[in-house]
């Protein structure tokens, strides 16, 4: 049966989760990194949902398939950034995020290998 909204998404649900969680993340980062980093991994992180959810209303498989790529892409900037965090802010725990992300981009890696 075939999914009725982007929201039915497993791979979106994730994404969603892992947006509220990096949301939660860094609220805990400095005041002083809010127009640095926080911005930054809240900006990579909604790129990945929003993505997801604009190529679900795509009807051409070379659209889906950019997007898609788009989102991959993202959560590689994310991936990035996290790494970035992990060494300025050792004292957070950042096993959530890394968790939930790894689930996301192994969803996304096989949606962008398959054929639509």
């Amino acid at each position: 049966m075939a999914t009725k909204s982007f929201k039915e998404l497993v791979v979106w649900q994730k994404a969603r989760d892992l947006a509220v969680e990096i949301y939660r993340l860094t609220d805990e980062f400095p005041h002083s990194e809010v127009y640095g980093l926080t911005n930054q991994m809240r900006r990579a992180v909604i790129s990945i949902s929003s993505n997801i959810a604009e190529s679900y209303h795509r009807f051409h498989a070379k659209e889906k398939k950019q997007l898609l790529c788009v989102a991959f892409g993202s959560g590689s900037e994310l991936e990035s950034q996290i790494e970035i965090a992990k060494v300025l802010f050792p004292k957070l725990s950042f096993k959530g995020v890394e968790i939930t992300l790894v689930e996301v981009m192994k969803i996304l890696n096989n949606f962008v290998n398959s054929k639509f």
